[in-house]
């Protein structure tokens, strides 16, 4: 199969380029119809404390760890979540910490971001085709475990770019 490169996309790109400023596009459009949708305060750094709580309410200090941040650092992460009511606090079952867990609110902001992303997914998919869209999504795959990445997404450890 040939693939011509057009003016728009630079062919001396690579692999890893692409599929991360096409990932970038991506969480850019799904901010920006949160936003539209009402979620004005949510910020794409949020989802990286929320990916820890999907599974089950976490400690702070488990939070610091799945994170590999400071207890410090996640305890502000959780303060502005908490400020946001995207997340609760209660304590713990040893009353020493506090446990932090999903809203309701929490989970419509999964829900509606989850909901967006089909909707980009369907509009990639109509761009480039079915076939096209899942022979890509395997070839990065493929990629993404030659390199190793595949075990932080399978954990829900995703880290934010330093």
């Amino acid at each position: 199969m040939v693939v011509k490169s057009t003016p728009e996309v630079q062919p001396s790109l690579d692999l890893g380029y692409l599929a991360l400023f096409l990932g970038m596009r991506v969480n850019q459009l799904v901010m920006e119809r949160m936003r539209a949708a009402g979620f004005r305060n949510v910020r794409e750094s949020h989802g990286y404390v929320i990916q820890h709580l999907i599974e089950k309410e976490r400690t702070i200090t488990e939070l610091a760890g799945r994170m590999e941040v400071t207890q410090q650092a996640a305890s502000k992460a959780v303060a502005e979540l908490a400020s946001l009511r995207v997340v609760e606090l209660a304590p713990s079952a040893d009353r020493r910490a506090k446990t932090v867990k999903l809203s309701a609110y929490g989970w419509t902001l999964i829900q509606r971001t989850r909901r967006i992303r089909r909707q980009i997914d369907a509009r990639l998919i109509r761009a480039a085709g079915a076939p096209k869209y899942e022979t890509a999504k395997s070839i990065l795959t493929v990629c993404l475990n030659a390199l190793g990445g595949t075990e932080r997404i399978r954990t829900r450890r995703i880290l934010p770019a330093q």
